[in-house]
């Protein structure tokens, strides 16, 4: 997906993929694009060594400060519609 001018910029670094996956998961559900940069080895080997494990998170540069406000928000436990 093309943005604006095709910038993307890292919005967070996780240290391995699961950790990428819900902040990704969180970005998503607000409508805001995600790609993820990381090394091969760190992913394959499940390393989180030197920089090996880490997931760059990043999002369109336009939505930059939206994605970093969805970040911030905390949420409580009872503010969350739990299914029955």
């Amino acid at each position: 997906m093309q943005h604006e001018d095709g910038t993307w910029l890292t919005i967070y670094i996780a240290q391995g993929m699961a950790q990428a996956s819900i902040i990704v998961g969180r970005l998503e559900t607000e409508e805001i694009p995600t790609k993820l940069k990381y090394e091969a080895a760190g992913r394959i080997y499940s390393l989180t060594v030197d920089g090996l494990g880490q997931v760059e998170v990043l999002v369109p540069a336009a939505l930059l400060e939206k994605a970093r406000r969805v970040l911030m928000d905390i949420y409580r436990e009872e503010e969350i519609p739990w299914e029955s």
